[in-house]
């Protein structure tokens, strides 16, 4: 199993030295970078997500109702397109379905005849140290369910991105760059566990609330971090030129108290059609950062909307607020495993070989146990997501105060997510709110204050 991590390292590194070639060979970065923008762009004309277009005179008709305007924005929209929205959202349900049955077997698989037992005893051979024996063990873990669920990946993550027509990349690429993904959690897996399984030993029966504040600092840390050392690796990150759209975004940022001296945009367009961007980072690493599939297809108006909302979650210190919900919900869920886990080790001690919640072998029932947890927390904490979601919105409106721009961009999304659900599938599945109830909210407040 060790020549498994070292086999998967060597992928990943070749995978890095042939793209990294390619692009050597072909040109300049900025030459490299404009190709795949364009690329990008032939990708989503190809999908198929069309919004019908409208001039000037169409918003200075538009109905100062805020229900007309909504519908108007709506009916934008074509058939087509509201079907092949809804078509790859409610697919993710399924996909959500398969992914949680699949790693249920795995666990399954890796319990039974007394497998992770095996690995255990193999770790405890080779690292000569409950410490060293779990960081293998858990980086072991990490490599198999990995290669065991990659058929599944690979559909959801790259053959069901092209047949939408969301996907820019070659295989080779998203290959690429699963493999750089599995090195970092593989690294830091083994880390984690090995730290969780000495709290678990260490506290004893009050395990599960000392692993909550072991699980809330890896976030946090993860959310400080992440921005820094793992996303470039992932994209490249540049200053977006001077002009209008710095400018105006860099004003809203520095009236909030923003402490940012520059915004930035990454090459996003090397793997998906996808608009987006973000205002991340947390402890001093905090970052405004947008794609550049949203800067060359939308207008100011737009992107002024976007990152009104973005610097809203920042403003609204919605990380430190997600974070300190999410230690209930955790604490919640460690508490949920160990009555679980308690239960099912006694009753399966004789054929897996593991009988304490303390033994580094139980982790794949661990997080069998988790995956069952956060799967029934669904709608909750997608309404823990979608109450900061609508905070944003609005505060991003009084501070950009650009409710059409808002609602274009919103009508861009469709091209990912469902337009309109009804409420108990909002509620269930929806980390944001429907692109109707985010328009009417939108125009509500364009109703409220008057603007054009």
């Amino acid at each position: 199993m060790k020549s498994w991590l070292t086999a998967a390292a060597a992928v990943a590194l070749g995978l890095s030295l042939t793209l990294s070639h390619a692009a050597d060979t072909n040109g300049t970065a900025q030459e490299q970078a404009r190709k795949q923008a364009q690329k990008a762009d032939a990708t989503a004309q190809a999908s198929g997500f069309k919004i019908r277009p409208v001039d000037d005179a169409w918003r200075a008709a538009l109905p100062r109702d805020a229900k007309a305007a909504t519908q108007a924005y709506m009916d934008r929209l074509p058939a087509d397109v509201l079907a092949k929205s809804a078509a790859y959202w409610e697919g993710g349900y399924w996909m959500q379905l398969w992914d949680l049955l699949l790693g249920l077997a795995i666990a399954a698989l890796m319990l039974s005849g007394r497998r992770a037992a095996r690995v255990r005893d193999w770790a405890a051979r080779i690292g000569r140290g409950p410490v060293r024996r779990d960081m293998l063990f858990g980086a072991v873990y990490m490599l198999a369910a990995w290669l065991l669920s990659l058929p599944l990946t690979i559909y959801v993550g790259f053959v069901r991105e092209q047949l939408y027509g969301m996907s820019t990349q070659t295989f080779a690429a998203w290959a690429g760059e699963q493999g750089v993904g599995l090195a970092i959690n593989v690294v830091l897996g083994a880390v984690v566990f090995a730290v969780l399984y000495a709290v678990i030993r260490r506290t004893g029966e009050r395990w599960w609330i000392w692993g909550t504040g072991l699980g809330i600092t890896f976030l946090a840390v993860m959310i400080a971090l992440s921005p820094v050392f793992i996303e470039p690796l992932f994209n490249t990150y540049k200053p977006v030129e001077d002009g209008p759209v710095k400018t105006s975004v860099l004003q809203m940022a520095h009236a909030n108290g923003v402490p940012v001296d520059n915004i930035y945009e990454f090459d996003a367009s090397r793997q998906t059609t996808r608009i987006s961007a973000n205002v991340t980072g947390l402890f001093g690493t905090a970052a405004v950062r947008l794609n550049d599939n949203l800067l060359r297809r939308t207008s100011e108006a737009e992107i002024r909307a976007v990152m009104g909302h973005e610097l809203g979650h920042f403003v609204l210190n919605h990380v430190v607020k997600t974070l300190i919900a999410l230690s209930l919900v955790l604490m919640l869920g460690f508490g949920f495993v160990q009555w679980a886990m308690r239960r099912l080790l006694a009753r399966f001690a004789a054929s897996t070989g593991v009988s304490r919640v303390d033994d580094i072998a139980s982790l794949p029932l661990l997080a069998a146990v988790f995956s069952v947890f956060f799967t029934l927390a669904t709608p909750l904490q997608n309404t823990l997501s979608r109450t900061d979601e609508i905070e944003a919105d609005r505060f991003g409106l009084s501070l950009s105060r650009e409710p059409l721009g808002f609602a274009e961009a919103q009508l861009r999304l469709v091209e990912y997510r469902k337009a309109d659900p009804g409420p108990v599938e909002e509620f269930i599945f929806f980390h944001h709110p429907g692109t109707r109830n985010r328009i009417y909210d939108a125009m509500r407040w364009r109703e409220a204050m008057g603007t054009p």
